[in-house]
């Protein structure tokens, strides 16, 4: 039997049957009936629900108050917005009260560096993007714009954004490649006074010290006691490392395509020699494999494959973190032949490391209390909250919460909301 597919965005439906089917399971640039854009004829291909899904967008947008009738225009519009209007001329900070911008994020990129795709272009990057702004909603309650940019120019993406920080409550950098990011945030953090958040840095390095936490305490060992290895140097490996040094990790070396991130390499990057100053206490050279010997946690963020005689080098009770998607670093098979605790990106695997346990709650919190920032210290009470979520449920399989468990997003929001205000930014 035809099944049909229907956006409510779309005047056009898709029909699937026996597995096949045409519009939008025929893939970009093909019509209807396999017809193309040009008017050629395009061989059917497999249906596929993907791109049912995203045909018209994932995102909407929908009023919030009633428009029945001209006594509810002359109030949502002219001339009773005139009043408000004028209340925020007089008060700029009734903005939050009278207006979006308190409960409303903008998800920016330019589509440099996109998920594990690369440098595919703003408008390749807008799925994504619109993909993040569903999770804000559904996981935080948080509304969320997504803006993808036409420029890799730093400048011109920090001044883009700067001017138009005025309609939103927070700045969730997405998918812009490192070394930029790094300078992206911090330059943009200085000029505007709401919360610009990198969440490939800093997310990924919350959900990380989170399970990292949970699996310490499994094992009955401290954070200080523990010496770390991580693959790749790109934004979440920086992140991470400088991360779990300020929660108490014991050292860290950061691995890139050349081997040990060290002091005695004269190729580094500006971040990369900070990072040297910061990290590798056990002053380690060479490739990652030889740094894994002893080593006590694994944390993989770059891809590849650590060969197993290296996994099997590692100290008893390990832990491996392998994150890159689709393929694991170190498959959970191999790992658990040799670790106390296995990690890794996916779904379909036991202790998923996932952004979305993070961003929705901490950009919550945040837009609850209107902070100026999201600090250090915000974060570290999102890492422990999370932490917390699993409680008597901990175990090896279990060291980090799922993302449709209903207490993460309040338990994360309520711990940074109470962090901002013990620091000092926040302004309600």
């Amino acid at each position: 039997m035809a099944a049909e597919i229907v956006n409510p965005r779309s005047d056009s439906a898709t029909t699937a049957v026996d597995g096949t089917g045409t519009g939008a399971g025929a893939g970009p640039g093909t019509l209807a009936g396999g017809v193309t854009e040009a008017g050629a004829t395009a061989p059917e291909e497999p249906f596929d629900p993907a791109f049912a899904l995203h045909r018209g967008g994932k995102l909407a947008v929908a009023a919030t108050v009633p428009l029945r009738d001209k006594d509810d225009l002359s109030l949502a519009y002219t001339p009773g917005v005139a009043k408000v209007c004028t209340a925020i001329a007089e008060r700029p900070e009734l903005v939050h009260d009278y207006t979006w911008k308190s409960g409303v994020v903008a998800v920016v990129t330019d589509g440099t560096a996109v998920l594990g795709l690369g440098d595919i272009g703003p408008e390749a990057s807008l799925p994504v993007m619109e993909g993040k702004a569903i999770l804000f909603k559904q996981f935080g309650g948080v509304d969320s714009v997504p803006i993808a940019l036409a420029t890799k120019d730093t400048d011109e993406i920090i001044d883009t954004i700067v001017r138009m920080a005025p309609s939103f409550g927070g700045i969730n950098l997405e998918d812009i490649s490192a070394p930029r990011c790094f300078e992206i945030e911090r330059r943009l953090q200085e000029r505007i006074d709401i919360p610009v958040f990198h969440d490939d840095q800093h997310g990924t390095a919350i959900v990380t010290l989170a399970a990292l936490r949970n699996a310490a305490k499994l094992t009955g060992r401290e954070l200080g006691e523990l010496r770390a290895v991580i693959s790749g140097a790109g934004a979440a490996g920086v992140a991470i490392a400088k991360f779990l040094l300020e929660a108490g990790l014991g050292d860290v070396a950061v691995a890139d395509r050349k081997g040990i991130v060290s002091r005695d390499r004269d190729d580094l990057t500006p971040v990369k020699r900070e990072l040297a100053e910061l990290t590798n206490k056990a002053g380690l050279a060479g490739s990652l494999e030889s740094a894994l010997a002893g080593a006590d946690v694994f944390i993989g963020v770059s891809g590849g494959t650590v060969p197993e005689a290296a996994v099997a080098s590692m100290a008893p009770g390990a832990f491996v973190f392998a994150m890159a998607n689709p393929n694991p670093e170190i498959h959970p098979d191999v790992a658990h032949k040799y670790a106390a605790v296995v990690a890794t990106g996916r779904s379909d695997f036991p202790n998923q490391i996932n952004n979305v346990l993070a961003f929705p709650g901490i950009f919550a919190g945040a837009l609850q209390v209107r902070a100026s920032r999201i600090t250090e210290g915000m974060k570290i009470a999102a890492a422990h909250a999370l932490a917390d979520v699993v409680g008597d449920a901990l175990a090896p399989d279990c060291v980090i919460p799922s993302p449709f468990d209903e207490r993460v997003a309040p338990a994360v929001t309520a711990a940074v909301a109470a962090a901002a205000r013990a620091e000092g930014v926040a302004r309600a």
